[in-house]
């Protein structure tokens, strides 16, 4: 099927751009808001190749894809003039569901939701950094050359022109235009404007001083002002005729915003962005020591919850005020630490399959990415993962006690981002080298020395008296297509009452357009792995999780109906996509109670999704069933 042209037919047959208020998606469905239902074309939308069903529900026009929902919704939105979306999950706000979120949960989110996009541009850009710096200190590139100047060029750029950067991810995370918050980055680094604020003094506009700041490579400045500049443009919005809006609002929000942000906000921005980063400074000029040991040991923990994405814009900061920052190494010691644990638990096991998984999993922690590491194996065993967290914070110590500086912003803390620390001083990368030796060797020493309890998972039994077969049904192309599938058994991820799919309120689930499977009304909220296999998505609102098992069953645990307009609220995951889990592991956990207060049923559909591999369900025959009894076994 081709996604490209699927999207196409789906915008046409929604009522075109212009019917589209709003779309987003969750696992399975694209969600509208659109301006006048009777516009869709449902009839014809249903019949369409690639599309598994359509209904409308709680005021949202929703499409049914499958597993390819990902990829149809980027298309969609690729084949759209304008933003559909402020944050690819903001439903609730558009049918007045708009719920009350903690701030600090917010702040973090907005932080990931404005940082993560341009993670990779910041990435590539300090990773040339690295590589011209390596270049220049072997000896094979002069600093003079017209060569260098260019490489140093596409290094930099990207950081001296960050407020732009930066400004229209704000914005696209705000709701707001894009465009305008460039042009407001712009203005103020305009280098008419650089050059009359260069010399220290201050200047004035229409009477009023403008205070005298460099903008380019700052982070606080440029996002206190699209902030603001985000509700100056929705009241402008608001008061103008339709007719209008076009020339007035970007006209009157650049006429106000980049002179505040000359004379108040972006001062104010560089004295709070400069007294972090200075702070950080401090204390790790006069606590070196205390504060790496206490963050070396707690980043893993602070990925876990999410808070290290508070650390962002103070690495930004620190990389961009003092051209050194003290917390990626940190984090490569934390990521090194993880897989240190993981070969740890390689030594100890007996079990082949563990040792494999530990290996292969630690290898890629130390390249890195730490999830399947941290997710299949530490936290797994649990013991490894406090061995992680000490070998992190001895490795902290010795980077704390050495002065070890990353002097250029990196996406993956792990074995192939050590240009970072390579400097005119070739010992800050020697000690870089022997900080991250110590987090996987103290890690793999603790954690064999403490030991762990390996879990057996019990071979699957034979299922009680079968209920009827059920005929096969079409899903959505499989992530893994196996020649020949086999029987799969599929215990119970929740404890709980068994329904047929027929009792849950989803034509999706009900009619089975999704897959089949059975329900389960929760009594209590957890949802452990119902398989042995991997995570292959967990949405955003945390309410679906998608499985496929080693056998190459795909799965989908839906926790509740339309719980995706919670956007994450009372829903709390324990893994990531990618992590390796064995039956049994907790996936997730769920405020049952507080869910079903704010009106949503908290029934959770377990269905196989690829069903064009199998023949057959057949049911175990429970009616009540607690976590890891079997709840019904796919026939190859």
């Amino acid at each position: 099927m081709d996604k490209q042209q699927l999207s196409k037919d789906i915008l046409k047959l929604v009522g075109g751009e212009d019917n589209i208020d709003q779309v987003t998606h969750c696992m399975t469905r694209l969600r509208f808001n659109l301006n006048d239902n009777q516009k869709a074309d449902k009839a014809t939308l249903k019949n369409t190749p690639g599309v598994m069903g359509v209904m409308e529900n709680g005021g949202q026009f929703q499409v049914i894809i499958g597993n390819d929902v990902p990829i149809v919704y980027n298309a969609l939105v690729g084949n759209m003039s304008k933003s559909p979306t402020a944050d690819n999950a903001s439903s609730g706000a558009s049918t007045g569901e708009k719920k009350k979120r903690n701030p600090i949960s917010a702040l973090f989110d907005f932080i990931s939701g404005m940082f993560t996009p341009i993670l990779p541009a910041i990435t590539g850009a300090g990773m040339i950094k690295g590589i011209v710096a390596i270049l220049v200190a072997v000896g094979w590139l002069s600093d003079t050359s017209s060569t260098y100047i260019i490489l140093s060029a596409i290094g930099d750029g990207a950081f001296y022109f960050l407020p732009i950067i930066l400004a229209i991810s704000a914005a696209r995370k705000l709701g707001s235009n894009m465009y305008i918050a460039a042009a407001l980055a712009a203005g103020i680094m305009h280098p008419t404007i650089t050059a009359l604020l260069a010399d220290g003094h201050n200047s004035s506009f229409m009477g009023i001083t403008v205070i005298a700041a460099t903008y380019s490579s700052t982070v606080i400045p440029i996002v206190l002002a699209v902030w603001i500049a985000s509700y100056v443009e929705k009241a402008v919005d608001r008061v103008v005729h339709a007719s209008l809006k076009l020339l007035i609002v970007p006209t009157v929000t650049l006429l106000i915003m980049v002179p505040l942000t000359l004379m108040t906000v972006g001062p104010l921005g560089t004295v709070l962005g400069n007294g972090l980063s200075g702070g950080i400074s401090w204390l790790f000029d006069n606590m070196s020591i205390f504060a790496s040991i206490l963050i070396g040991g707690t980043m893993s923990l602070l990925i876990i919850t999410g808070m290290h994405y508070a650390l962002l814009p103070i690495v930004v900061g620190s990389m961009t005020t003092l051209g050194y920052d003290f917390i990626i190494p940190l984090m490569f010691a934390a990521n090194l630490a993880q897989g240190g644990a993981a070969f740890g638990v390689g030594l100890r096991s007996r079990n082949s399959k563990t040792k494999s998984l530990a290996y292969s999993t630690g290898l890629t922690a130390i390249m890195g990415i730490t999830e399947p590491a941290m997710y299949g194996i530490n936290m797994k065993f649990k013991k490894p993962f406090i061995a992680a967290l000490i070998g992190g914070a001895i490795a902290g110590a010795f980077m704390g006690i050495f002065n070890v500086k990353s002097y250029v912003i990196t996406g993956l803390a792990g074995l192939p981002s050590i240009a970072a620390f390579v400097s005119p001083a070739i010992s800050t990368l020697i000690y870089a080298l022997v900080g991250g030796l110590i987090a996987i060797v103290a890690a793999a020493i603790i954690t064999y020395i403490l030991g762990f309890q390996e879990e057996t998972v019990a071979e699957p039994v034979a299922a009680p008296v079968a209920e009827p077969a059920t005929p096969a049904a079409t899903t959505s192309a499989a992530v893994t297509e196996e020649a020949k599938a086999q029987d799969e058994q599929v215990f119970s991820p929740i404890t709980g009452e068994v329904k047929p799919l027929s009792e849950v309120p989803d034509p999706a689930f009900s009619e089975e357009i999704m897959g089949k499977g059975f329900a389960i009304q929760p009594s209590e909220g957890r949802v452990v792995s119902p398989i042995n296999g991997t995570v292959f998505s967990l949405s955003k609102s945390g309410h679906a999780i998608g499985l496929v098992s080693d056998t190459g069953a795909e799965m989908l645990i839906h926790i509740g109906i339309d719980t995706v307009k919670l956007k994450g609220q009372f829903f709390s995951p324990k893994v990531q996509a990618g992590a390796k889990v064995a039956v049994g592991d907790v996936l997730m956990e769920f405020d049952r109670e507080q869910i079903e207060k704010a009106g949503y049923t908290t029934i959770t559909p377990v269905i196989i999704t690829n069903m064009h591999q199998y023949e057959s369900i057949v049911s175990a025959g429970r009616t009540t069933i607690k976590e890891k009894d079997l709840l019904f076994t796919a026939k190859a």
